[in-house]
């Protein structure tokens, strides 16, 4: 291993709600990796499922830094990864690598990132897969690759467009320029977000492709319309209000008049496919309705149970 790899304060971050044996296998992933970091941070977004409890009595918070950040509340993905990321630099971490606790980066995930990550001006990030198929869709820009569908098709270091929530890396100078992922996103597109301000601030956004976690595969649909082709997820109705709200709430903050002309068309679009492709029809309706209520009035935070949406 480069000495110089070494050399650097990381935080590994894990936000996890009600899913302890998934954060079981996660912390267990790092526990394995080549490249150790300097401290492994759980953030538990007020689990009610003995999360706490099992990495007490299973030793976890008795290893070397180790340790965990019991939020009062859930506060989504946004607000774990944010809370973390606050906690991770006041104590004096350098970079921060974070992901969900679905997440189980491969021994060699961390060595082979921080190879890539040599400019704290940008933005990294692990590649997430499922088995021999990457997990979502990855678009690269450079080299110009567009859809990549297979792990060994990502080259080493290739420029993207955003990156998820999952093995994101990022330096604490680029954040202190930047801020805080928004909190009132709750979940989803929260980092699509975060990854467009990184950008506004002239940062690139990299993926490591030899940087890998292991990761459930998403389930996209293609649909044409009038000769373009939009990428759509099946998503339960709590789910699709968040998707909804949040892809307009970014629109209303950086796309200007692109709101209009593209991100709410794309929307009516999306909904159309979610009434075609996916069950339980007035539940996506009401979620996207509700959603797009929320987006255009600009309304963040934990919402879609006091619209009374599941």
């Amino acid at each position: 291993m480069d000495i110089n790899l070494q050399v650097h304060r990381i935080y590994s971050i894990i936000v996890s709600y009600n899913r302890k044996h998934l954060l079981r296998k996660a912390v267990t992933a790092h526990a394995a990796q080549t490249l150790q970091p300097s401290h492994l941070l759980v953030v538990d977004n007020a689990s009610t499922d003995g999360t706490r409890e099992m990495l007490k009595t299973e030793g976890w918070l008795d290893r070397p830094g180790v340790e965990l950040l019991a939020l009062p509340e859930n506060t989504g993905g946004a607000g774990g990864f944010a809370a973390g990321m606050k906690l991770a630099f006041e104590n004096g971490a350098e970079w921060v690598w974070m992901m969900d606790d679905d997440a189980e980066p491969h021994p060699e995930a961390l060595e082979q990132l921080m190879r890539v990550a040599t400019d704290p001006s940008h933005v990294y990030g692990s590649l997430a897969v499922c088995g021999n198929e990457t997990s979502w869709l990855t678009t690269v820009l450079n080299p110009p690759l567009g859809e990549v569908e297979r792990p060994e098709n990502v080259p080493e270091h290739a420029e993207v467009q955003s990156l998820p929530f999952l093995g994101f890396l990022i330096h604490r100078d680029l954040v202190a320029r930047i801020g805080l992922p928004d909190t009132g996103y709750f979940i989803a597109a929260d980092d699509v977000e975060y990854c467009v301000r990184a950008q506004r601030a002239g940062a690139k956004i990299i993926m490591a492709g030899r940087s890998r976690i292991e990761h459930p595969k998403s389930r996209p649909y293609k649909v044409k319309v009038l000769g373009r082709t939009l990428t759509c997820l099946a998503l339960p109705p709590w789910k699709r209000y968040y998707d909804t709200r949040n892809r307009l709430l970014i629109a209303r903050k950086h796309y200007g008049i692109k709101l209009f002309t593209q991100t709410i068309p794309g929307s009516l679009v999306r909904l159309f496919a979610a009434l075609w492709q996916e069950p339980d029809r007035p539940a996506q309706l009401r979620a996207f309705c509700a959603g797009f209520w929320d987006g255009l009035w600009g309304i963040k935070g934990k919402r879609h149970e006091k619209w009374g949406i599941k």
